[in-house]
């Protein structure tokens, strides 16, 4: 049995290819390898829809109809980068430049990505479902759209379209949100102000706004000073009914845009004690509260993972070390890294208990048993498994240092499984040579019975 442990969304899922899997395998394309960054792949209303890199490296997009055997491709045009010597539509060897898909009320396509400190790259076609109408538009609202970066597609609760970006860099930017008229398909912005605003000596690092059991959006962010990944410090919490009107977790109103003064602190560890951007969650406890999850050094320098819930109409939060571990992942400078530690969301069990997943380079994975009340570590259980097919477990390239990237979307009872093979990060930087493109393969499957915690691309 070839087991693949991997880590997306920051929740960590054990895939585990079996030769008895219900399975029809696809090959989609040839894709660019030189480094990993995320494709798109959305599976909705009885459509699909795949967004990658070809082996040329350009923006590719690829529709079918659920069922059918016909795929439309198109690779729509691009306009000059002239800092980046090369056309938007081309990707570089920077692990940022991930791809995002969404379709609006209408079934228009929306695509976005290619972007690191960049003009907006922005689609959408003219016709529902119908890939061969993608057009290139270089604006959205013509505002701040110049150093983009992270851009985000999500509903609120109405079903409008949401699009979320920073406009800045690591270490000095803002979160701007905007959001769709489907009926005169245009884009305006949803606040006055940013979200989250850096003042010009600092950004936030944040999760996707996230609807909660309360009938709320939850938003989960830390700031960071400076490009070293190390500078991260002061993890925060706001909440919303409408993305609009902001509050803390005692329901106290946020004026915006929130700023490091006025945010809700979780945990004000500081710059260099282990806050990092890519290690953190936001789950819910029985009692529909935010459980936020993540990693920082303990008073020793060793890496933990800590657990904390608002402390109900009190000021501050209750802050619980979970793990007991003996190593540090030392991380610093810029550019895309590895992750070593990986935390995965809390679910409420039906007996009220917590349960969240982790995953680590040097303390293994698993799952974690917490106690309802305080929070506390009560017991340990093996990682969550998911069947694949066992010929997607199989490395197809022979180029050293191949690595599977997997994305997984479910519809309908049914669930796909996209892959392809990459090399490892680089810290975004160009090797001395580009690999030969890979393989990409979508597989079909009847769904698995996983929590949705551990639910990769959903």
């Amino acid at each position: 049995m070839n087991v693949l442990r991997f880590l997306a969304l920051g929740v960590l899922v054990v895939a585990t290819w079996l030769p008895g899997a219900e399975s029809r395998g696809r090959l989609i394309d040839r894709v660019w390898s030189g480094a990993p960054v995320s494709f798109a792949m959305l599976s909705e209303r009885g459509w699909q829809f795949i967004a990658y890199y070809d082996a040329e490296r350009r923006i590719t997009v690829a529709g079918r109809k659920l069922g059918g055997e016909q795929w439309t491709t198109v690779r729509p045009p691009g306009g000059p980068v002239p800092a980046r010597k090369r056309d938007s539509n081309v990707t570089g060897w920077d692990s940022h430049n991930y791809l995002r898909l969404a379709l609006d009320r209408d079934g228009c396509l929306h695509l976005s990505g290619n972007m690191h400190v960049d003009p907006l790259v922005y689609y959408r076609t003219r016709v529902p479902f119908d890939v061969t109408t993608l057009e290139r538009l270089d604006r959205m609202t013509g505002d701040r759209e110049t150093r983009c970066t992270y851009p985000v597609f999500f509903n609120n609760q109405a079903g409008d379209l949401v699009f979320r970006y920073r406009d800045g860099s690591s270490g000095n930017g803002s979160d701007l949100y905007n959001i769709y008229d489907a009926t005169t398909r245009t884009w305006r912005r949803l606040l006055d102000t940013p979200l989250l605003e850096g003042e010009g000596q600092r950004n936030a690092y944040a999760t996707q706004p996230t609807p909660g059991p309360d009938g709320r959006f939850h938003l989960v962010w830390m700031w960071r000073e400076t490009p070293d990944a190390s500078s991260n410090h002061s993890i925060s919490y706001a909440r919303s009914r409408d993305l609009v009107h902001w509050e803390n977790s005692r329901g106290e109103s946020l004026r915006l845009p929130i700023t490091l003064a006025t945010s809700d602190v979780v945990d004000p560890a500081k710059v260099k004690e282990g806050l990092i951007n890519m290690t953190m969650a936001l789950g819910f406890d029985a009692a529909k509260r935010p459980v936020v999850t993540y990693h920082r050094y303990d008073a020793n320098g060793k890496s933990q993972v800590y657990a904390a819930r608002p402390r109900g109409g009190a000021p501050g939060w209750d802050v619980v070390q979970v793990s007991d571990w003996s190593f540090r992942w030392e991380f610093s400078g810029g550019g895309s890294i590895d992750g070593e530690v990986g935390v995965g969301p809390v679910r409420a069990e039906k007996d009220g208990t917590l349960v969240m997943n982790y995953n680590s380079k040097a303390g293994g994975s698993g799952r974690w048993r917490l106690d309802a009340g305080t929070l506390a570590r009560t017991g340990q259980l093996p990682a969550v498994v998911e069947s694949r097919p066992r010929e997607a477990g199989r490395m197809r390239s022979t180029y050293p240092g191949m690595t599977p990237q997997t994305l997984v979307t479910r519809s309908d009872g049914r669930r796909w499984v996209l892959r392809w093979e990459t090399l490892g990060r680089n810290r975004d930087k160009p090797r001395a040579e580009a690999p030969p493109p890979t393989e990409l393969w979508l597989y079909e499957l009847p769904d698995a019975e996983v929590p949705d915690a551990v639910r990769v691309g959903s």
